[in-house]
């Protein structure tokens, strides 16, 4: 076997770390996201969360108390953050220099944005996109 080959591909990378990060909110948060995205443009990593919002965010939502809500969502961002990092630096072997991420409580999606300081290194990297320099 070769070096070239025991290199999981982008695909299997992304869905790797789309079941992490899965089981992190539902370890974390006690509340399963319906589904995790995963995208890798050259060093940049982007997460679509979908059902991220836990049962006591919408119930302050939806009583009318969404300044709470965001309140909440923001500060579990922000505390669950460094276990994102650490997560996401353990899956693609990079290291994360940023991690940006917003929530929508009308929706319930989590976007994330990581910006890594190499690309990640796989089987087929002619797979991920590269950002026009």
């Amino acid at each position: 076997m070769n070096h070239e080959s025991s290199k999981p591909t982008r695909g299997q990378l992304e869905r790797l770390l789309s079941q992490r990060l899965q089981g992190l909110y539902r370890e974390q948060l006690g509340h399963q996201p319906s589904k995790v995205t995963c995208q890798l443009f050259d060093e940049k990593l982007a997460v679509i969360v979908e059902d991220s919002i836990t049962p006591p965010e919408q119930l302050l939502a939806n009583t009318g108390q969404v300044e709470l809500a965001q309140k909440v969502r923001s500060d579990l961002d922000k505390a669950i953050q460094p276990q994102l990092k650490a997560l996401i630096e353990e899956v693609l072997s990079v290291g994360v220099l940023d991690l940006l991420s917003d929530a929508t409580l009308e929706t319930g999606r989590t976007g994330i944005i990581a910006v890594l300081d190499i690309t990640p290194e796989v089987r087929n990297p002619e797979a991920i996109p590269k950002i026009k320099k």
